[in-house]
């Protein structure tokens, strides 16, 4: 059964530009949640470009409160500083039932690619232990096309999240077919070392159902750039719903 979790952080991208509260990030969560969402997702920076340590606080009692998921995406390698205590820490502090660990650097626009395992192995076992010892699942960002796509397995990782900026791409330009069938393959791999397969990154209402309907077993799709710029023209509840529409017809139990 493919998940919902929508990541808020354009929403605090837009309050962040003027200052204040406004839009409010909570409120918007609760939005996605009583339109069917079934889980909130953020990805803060060192840099506090966007959703800030204060906002992970606030969205982990909302989810706490209406029993959803919550996901923390970032790179465990990044130290703490002013502002920002650190991945790890703020799991610490809030337990979310999903970490994502991310390989992006302080100035990277967007994550754009997935872990080197014959690099970053060593450095990511000990923080997967770590994380799992706080009761949260984890997941390991990688591309469809990494050879040693088993390796987040013997991690210890439960889960990998596709990205998925290569397909988005593909579909954008009319030729999708090629890089469904790498995605389609890699989720294979992955399933059959025992890892659970999530997916992500410029996902949209115009490309999701292709890639459910190809890539099997996807458990959670997250969604946050483009399902809150379609929100601009339509609502965020209905925008929600119309995901949440796409993700009923591909379900299975």
């Amino acid at each position: 059964m493919t998940c919902l979790s929508v990541n808020v952080n354009k929403i605090a991208v837009l309050r962040n530009s003027r200052g204040g509260h406004d839009p409010d990030v909570v409120r918007a969560a609760r939005t996605c949640l009583e339109a069917g969402a079934d889980g909130i997702t953020v990805h803060p920076r060192p840099d506090r470009r966007h959703i800030r340590a204060e906002d992970v606080l606030a969205l982990a009692q909302l989810t706490q409160q209406r029993g959803v998921e919550f996901n923390i995406e970032g790179n465990p390698f990044a130290p703490a500083r002013e502002g920002y205590p650190g991945l790890i820490e703020l799991c610490r502090q809030t337990r979310p039932a999903q970490a994502t660990l991310v390989p992006d650097t302080d100035g990277q626009l967007t994550s754009d690619h997935g872990f080197d395992f014959a690099r970053d192995a060593s450095r990511l076992e000990p923080l997967v232990a770590e994380l799992k010892s706080l009761g949260c699942r984890v997941s390991l960002f990688v591309d469809a096309d990494n050879a040693m796509l088993a390796r987040a397995a013997s991690l210890g990782a439960d889960r990998i999240e596709l990205y998925t900026g290569p397909y988005a791409e593909a579909h954008l330009g009319g030729q999708p077919q090629s890089s469904l069938a790498a995605f389609a393959a890699a989720a294979r791999r992955a399933q059959s070392v025992g890892l659970g397969v999530n997916a992500g990154h410029d996902l949209s209402l115009a490309n999701l159902g292709d890639f459910l309907a190809a890539v099997p077993g996807v458990l959670e799709v997250s969604i946050g750039h483009a399902l809150i710029g379609e929100a601009l023209y339509d609502g965020l509840d209905e925008t929600v719903r119309n995901y949440m529409a796409i993700l009923r017809q591909h379900r299975t139990d």
